[in-house]
């Protein structure tokens, strides 16, 4: 054994031959008033600010995510429910509490490029698109355009809390606006899984004895795919991979009405539901979905 080599059989580095704590005060005393150094630390913060406000904006578009869910849940009991603008009037109080989430979404982007945290945001945004154009069907029978859903999304802070931290703009006794605009392509990935809730819409509705919604919902459908099949491989990769989705949402809702056409005075209305569900199941199994 060489004498570099200790009693374990390991070389002995050189710094070994000093104490930790010399070690640790040099690194401590690394000339920190250097220009270079100040310059790390304010990296340092700008991305530590940074990814703080990208956590918060995750944990806002969750809560969106689950508050949309939870107003298209209601949605869907309007078919069964004796009073259905009951129904709605509740849904929309729902939405106004997302509207809120949304609000401080738009608070936090101030000043920021909103595509930075894009990622952070877009689940929430999509799933109020859905929940939203859900509604606006039921109470309309037509799809809400991106334009009218931008109008709901500009707030302001007059008579709230927030007055407290108000801009240059705001202390000369002008309100405080905010706003939060809903890109083209997170639009469209909440149309496309719209499809799937009017294919549930659909088949509740049958099984409650309403024959017609199902034909209006199938011209419906067909336009909304019409309209995706436009854009193709030419849109996201997204959009592109929602359109499976939305031709299997399109097919329920047509064999529902194909059954209606042809076997709907064989079958008591009390069973359509069921024959639907079951006809559903093998168009899965076909397709080889879950």
């Amino acid at each position: 054994m060489s004498g570099k080599e200790g009693s374990g059989g390991f070389r002995k580095r050189k710094h070994d031959n000093f104490p930790h704590g010399q070690r640790r005060e040099e690194k401590e005393n690394v000339n920190p008033p250097s220009a270079l150094m100040k310059s790390f630390k304010s990296f340092q913060l700008e991305l530590d600010t940074r990814h703080d406000k990208y956590e918060r904006l995750v944990k806002l578009s969750r809560d969106i995510t689950i508050e949309s869910k939870r107003t298209i849940f209601l949605l869907h009991r309007f078919t069964s429910a004796p009073n259905g603008e009951e129904i709605l009037s509740e849904s929309e109080v729902k939405l106004d509490a997302v509207r809120q989430k949304i609000k401080q979404v738009a608070q936090e982007l101030i000043g920021e490029d909103m595509y930075q945290f894009h990622r952070a945001i877009s689940p929430g945004l999509q799933e109020y698109v859905e929940a939203v154009s859900f509604q606006y069907f039921i109470k309309t029978r037509s799809l809400i355009s991106v334009e009218e859903i931008n109008k709901q999304l500009i707030f302001t802070a007059e008579d709230r809390e927030e007055t407290t931290n108000m801009t240059s703009n705001c202390r000369d006794k002008q309100p405080c606006r905010w706003s939060l605009k809903v890109t083209p392509v997170d639009y469209l990935l909440g149309v496309a899984d719209l499809t799937g809730e009017l294919m549930r819409l659909c088949i509740s509705s049958v099984g409650n004895g309403d024959i017609d919604t199902p034909f209006e919902l199938s011209q419906f459908l067909r336009q909304i795919y019409d309209g995706f099949t436009f854009i193709g491989n030419t849109g996201p990769y997204e959009v592109s991979k929602k359109l499976y989705t939305l031709k299997q949402s399109l097919a329920k809702v047509e064999n529902a009405c194909y059954t209606l056409k042809v076997r709907g005075s064989e079958i008591p209305k009390h069973m359509l539901a069921d024959v639907f569900s079951t006809k559903t199941e093998l168009i899965d199994q076909e397709e080889g979905l879950p």
